[in-house]
């Protein structure tokens, strides 16, 4: 008995030593691997300093120290993911307007006609809207600067300036006289929420537009839902519109959740190389309500925050969402100060909704040998359910419970947009009728179709569809291998047949171009909440919310389907 209690010992201390011995080794090992990850750093460190002084001294021609390195360094985080950037010092106030909705500025957009500089797009109540400026007025001076040759970027730092501070402009309206109009910047305040109403056939659903994720829009949310059941006295549903939102603040898009849904509940949980940065988050507060019936809509330019949004909705099955798969952005980036008033915005974690799923699409980590990049594969997404069993997937965004295809545009009504056609009408269309009121109810007549169908024969507006594109680039190739005389009497007459189609193009847009003529007018008067409620009548993701928020079974069925 005694030899076996020694020989257990023996072993006991033997292990204890192996173990002891492994762990050495595995420490050793981590801390090899870090001495060579320190090295490999400060060894393309040196190296990097020593060409960049090498350049300064010796290159033939002067070089710009500062362009070179962005150069460097937008180069180097290309190869990461389109998330990594750089920003400096000069694109700060850029990037600040982009996450917080504030500027110091007049509140208006600028656009290029030609060589000429115009106003754009106005916003509601702002410095420029007071003082008078108008939609299509070309600026001929900032503060006596000359703008010939100056690009859009070049006019908005111009406009951009501290609170209170004056800017005068010198403006042309149209074939009247020039005049000079001072303006005085306030901090603009781009609101996240430019709609918010009634709507459905007794008027009791609310409709809420949510642009973008910034700091305090789940308490303007809140707000807008509230004056709206004020109103109404009892909400019989929401539509809470996240197309084209590109996403923001995660802890924005968790206290939205936390509006539907009850206190304590998972949201979202991140996962990155910094595992004291990994953390789930909860519902801090007591919801707003959590029996109203709630749709969701998506498309493929929804975005981040707007996928956590919808994909915990989802997951909870708290809300139906209608239209299409969002955009696949499942990745979590934080600041970081460089110096200098530099900023570095990386990708530091991955987000996955309270059902386990990440939902982004394109893997980044995996590129091909040209650099491009793909989407996971099929065989790499995982099925996950949702609380009350629905099977929802990873790697690919959010898909939605009820599809709506978004339209698509004919090549003429492309080319419409991309030549600025319908802007360049209206400018001259309200020189003519400047007494014609117009608010979102707005409606464009056969008359004013007719006349700018002929405005475009005027002004010899032409396109090309891609058929044409396609015929063309046979001709080339046939021409370069001498057969295209084979074909010539062939490919003559199908060109003629298209060129012949075209002519009926402006007929079977009709509906089309009178709704982006309405919108034109509508957004220079009733601005962004106006052509926000006059689409939303038309547009079929909303009238199918509103069809399924009437029927609450449906919603019922949809949500909980029998197993």
């Amino acid at each position: 008995m005694k030899k076996i209690i020694a020989q257990l010992r023996i072993q006991s201390k033997r292990s204890f030593l192996l173990g002891l011995i492994c762990s050495c080794a595995l420490i050793l090992f981590i801390n090899a691997k870090k001495v060579d990850s320190y090295f490999e750093f400060s060894k393309n460190l040196e190296i990097f300093t020593t060409l960049f002084k090498e350049l300064d001294t010796y290159y033939v021609d002067p070089i710009e120290p500062g362009e070179l390195v962005k150069i460097g360094i937008d180069e180097m985080l290309n190869k990461l993911d389109p998330y990594t950037n750089f920003i400096t010092e000069a694109d700060i106030e850029d990037y600040e307007f982009q996450t917080t909705g504030k500027y110091g500025g007049i509140g208006t957009t600028m656009r290029k006609m030609g060589d000429k500089i115009v106003v754009g797009e106005l916003y509601e109540g702002t410095p420029a809207t007071k003082a008078g400026l108008k939609v299509g007025d070309e600026i001929l001076k900032i503060d006596q600067q000359e703008l010939e040759g100056k690009s859009i970027d070049d006019v908005s730092i111009l406009l951009r300036g501290a609170p209170n501070t004056k800017v005068a402009l010198l403006i042309k309206r149209g074939n009247a006289k020039i005049e000079t109009i001072t303006i005085v910047r306030e901090t603009i305040n781009i609101s996240s929420i430019p709609c918010a109403a009634l709507i459905g056939n007794d008027q009791s659903i609310a409709y809420v537009k949510l642009t973008q994720f910034t700091p305090n829009c789940s308490r303007q949310l809140k707000q807008q839902l509230d004056s709206l059941k004020e109103i109404k006295g009892t909400l019989s549903g929401l539509v809470l519109d996240l197309r084209n939102n590109p996403g923001g603040l995660l802890d924005e898009a968790v206290q939205i959740c936390n509006l539907f849904i009850p206190k304590d509940q998972l949201v979202v949980s991140t996962h990155g190389k910094m595992k004291d940065w990994d953390k789930d988050f909860k519902t801090l507060d007591d919801p707003w309500d959590t029996q109203i019936p709630v749709s969701v809509l998506i498309n493929e330019n929804s975005a981040s925050a707007s996928e956590i949004v919808s994909g915990t909705l989802q997951d909870l099955d708290r809300a139906i969402i209608i239209g299409e798969r969002s955009f696949g952005k499942g990745l979590v980036q934080t600041t970081r100060p460089l110096g200098y008033n530099a900023r570095l915005k990386l990708t530091t974690a991955k987000y996955y909704t309270p059902s386990g799923r990440c939902i982004q699409a394109i893997d980044y980590t995996h590129r091909k040998k040209d650099g491009s990049v793909g989407k996971i594969a099929d065989s790499l997404k995982q099925v996950f359910y949702t609380k009350a069993g629905r099977k929802v997937w990873s790697g690919g965004g959010v898909n939605p419970d009820v599809p709506i295809k978004n339209e698509t545009y004919s090549a003429f009504m492309m080319a419409l947009y991309q030549q600025d056609q319908c802007f360049y009408f209206i400018n001259e269309w309200l020189t003519k009728n400047q007494k014609t009121t117009i608010n979102s109810n707005y409606q464009v007549d056969d008359n004013m179709l007719t006349e700018f169908s002929r405005w475009l024969e005027q002004r010899n507006f032409t396109y090309e569809t891609d058929t044409e594109l396609q015929l063309d680039s046979i001709k080339a190739t046939c021409s370069n291998d001498h057969t295209f005389e084979n074909i010539k009497i062939e490919w003559s007459a199908l060109r003629n047949k298209l060129t012949n189609a075209k002519k009926n193009d402006f007929i079977n847009n009709k509906e089309f171009v009178r709704r982006a003529l309405e919108n034109e007018l509508i957004g220079r008067f009733a601005f962004t909440k106006g052509k926000l409620l006059h689409n939303i009548k038309k547009d079929k993701a909303v009238m199918k919310a509103i069809q399924l928020l009437e029927q609450p079974n449906n919603i019922k069925q949809l949500l909980n389907p029998i197993k």
